[in-house]
């Protein structure tokens, strides 16, 4: 079964968001976009990523694409939220997006829009969607120290 995919992005991941959520669509996934609703030049991108990450966050199994500029700062915003993780996609190597998956198990990609086309950026969502966690011992490991230091911190 298809993960539900929560989508979000600001004025200038705004086309590419939509771009996407159209092949998305397409192919069967159940997608939901938290904003932005339509292009605004002068919107903020932090109650959009807030958004779409609390829904992931309470929404087991599910996964979310953010969109902005360069992905940086939407990412941060994104993994203030408990259970996130949100990782970067600015470049055009596909072995980060198998190793946000395989190794960290992200939850939420956040693709910089002024960095790479439309395309090459369906490829990488694409496969992320694809991509499973790998569940290895050292991986599952790493997960449990980022959940006990989420704990620790968040108290």
């Amino acid at each position: 079964m298809k993960p539900k995919v929560f989508l979000a992005a600001d004025h200038a991941g705004f086309d590419m968001e939509q771009y996407i959520k159209s092949h998305l669509q397409k192919n069967g996934y159940q997608v939901e976009d938290c904003g932005a609703s339509k292009y605004d030049a002068e919107d903020d991108y932090p109650e959009f990523m807030l958004r779409a990450a609390k829904k992931v966050s309470s929404n087991k199994g599910s996964k979310a694409i953010i969109f902005g500029g360069s992905g940086q700062g939407e990412a941060i915003v994104a993994n203030k939220v408990k259970g996130i993780r949100a990782a970067v996609y600015n470049c055009k190597n596909l072995d980060l997006i198998r190793l946000s998956r395989t190794h960290n198990n992200a939850n939420i990609l956040s693709i910089g829009a002024r960095f790479i086309g439309r395309e090459h950026a369906l490829k990488a969502v694409k496969l992320w969607l694809l991509t499973d966690f790998s569940g290895g011992p050292r991986h599952k490991r790493r997960l449990k120290q980022m959940e006990n230091i989420e704990k620790n911190l968040c108290k």
